[in-house]
């Protein structure tokens, strides 16, 4: 028996890791497009542009860990077909390879903008260590950069490239900042505290095309007529799925690859893990993509379980963060069919949460440098307790007493 995953990211990696970590004994093999081995991505739109994180400080483990537990970590490798009825894949090297059992873990890219003037040079985007190398490169006093997208990849590279000296402004299309994934306390507050920072913030903005000079962006023009000038673009529109594999595959994709509770796709002996993955959510009775570490975590845990003949572990509530300036956001759960929103907390004093309630039960909390609400947050989530929303506002009341 075998196993082969293919993506070697966060996703992909860690199944290599909990497979070995639950006595799965077979042959492994991990191929990943990237010259790196599996990395954390989220500290490149902060400690890595920043420069205070070095490559070792991003890899998930030492390149030499793969081969001590008899992992055949293949980098810089692109497997070009899947053919489901023979079981093996086909690289671009037109090699060949036979797996038992399967694992897709390709993760998402970028979403492009696709308008006149997006093919000049000084188009930057954040996916990837070459990414953000290349970004790195254009921060320093004096440097102009336009990001497109008011989301929380473009808010914290703005973070950064402000840390550094260079000149940002941000164009939303929507009238706020995170308007697909916050409510309106959290854009506000943000918004408040980049403005402080010296970013520029345009809303309700719609992109007509872009200027060059010498090959270069060097303008974005906008459909009111209006340009506005920088030398450099950050893209952060969103991700779509790397379900191309999948698809041609023949296996069932719908925004992303469909998988079940084990992480198993309509194919059983191909499981999918991560970005890639459109899931159930039985918490909010819906399936949908997520694009976070500890789901891609959850999902690294689901499909070593099933292949590896373990218990089925328990589902985990989704979560997530964001680091800009001296500020933690950290987010429990999704504001599905909220029906009360309560602030705990005064967001001028900079440490506050928002709990998005249905019928007295959490559905979701952003925390700002508030730890406590986070944590009891995230557990009120889980068990379906109600809370009293006046005790819960009440910031003289410790949480534990809520």
């Amino acid at each position: 028996m075998s196993a082969i995953i293919i993506g070697a990211g966060h996703a992909g990696g860690s199944v290599a890791a909990m497979l070995r970590q639950n006595g799965y004994a077979d042959p492994i093999t991990l191929i990943g497009e990237e010259p790196h081995p599996p990395y954390q991505r989220p500290p490149l739109s902060k400690g890595w542009l920043k420069g205070e994180l070095a490559e070792d400080g991003l890899l998930l483990r030492p390149r030499d860990w793969y081969a001590e537990a008899g992992i055949d970590l293949r980098t810089s490798t692109r497997v070009v077909e899947i053919d489901r009825a023979a079981k093996t894949l086909t690289l671009s090297s037109d090699e060949t390879l036979a797996y038992d059992t399967l694992v897709l873990a390709t993760g998402a890219r970028a979403r492009r903008l696709v308008l006149p003037g997006s093919d000049l040079n000084g188009f930057l985007e954040l996916r990837t260590i070459d990414d953000a190398e290349r970004i790195k490169a254009y921060f320093k006093p004096g440097f102009r950069l336009a990001v497109i997208g008011g989301g929380y990849v473009g808010l914290e590279v703005a973070a950064s490239a402000r840390k550094l000296g260079a000149d940002v402004d941000v164009l939303e299309r929507e009238d706020r900042l995170l308007a697909r994934v916050a409510g309106p306390v959290l854009s506000d507050f943000f918004r408040a505290e980049h403005e402080a920072q010296g970013v520029r913030f345009h809303f309700g903005v719609e992109i007509e095309g872009f200027e060059g000079l010498d090959g270069h962006v060097s303008g974005v023009r906008l459909a009111n007529g209006g340009m506005l000038h920088c030398d450099a673009v950050l893209v952060g529109i969103g991700a779509i799925p790397n379900d191309d594999l999948a698809r041609e595959a023949g296996l069932i994709c719908d925004n992303g690859v469909v998988v079940d509770a084990q992480a198993r796709t309509s194919d059983r002996d191909i499981f999918a893990v991560g970005d890639l993955t459109h899931r159930p959510m039985p918490l909010y009775g819906r399936s949908l993509r997520l694009e976070s570490v500890p789901n891609a975590l959850e999902q690294a845990r689901q499909a070593a379980a099933a292949i590896s003949g373990q218990p089925e572990p328990k589902p985990d509530t989704p979560w997530f963060w964001s680091d800009q300036y001296d500020l933690k956001l950290q987010i429990a759960g999704l504001p599905f069919d909220v029906d009360q929103v309560v602030t705990r907390g005064d967001p001028a004093g900079r440490k506050f949460a928002v709990f998005h309630l249905c019928g007295g039960r959490v559905q979701a909390v952003e925390a700002v440098n508030a730890p406590p609400e986070f944590m009891a947050g995230r557990q009120w989530l889980a068990s379906r307790r109600e809370v009293d929303p006046v005790r819960l506002a009440d910031v003289t009341i410790p949480m534990k007493e809520v």
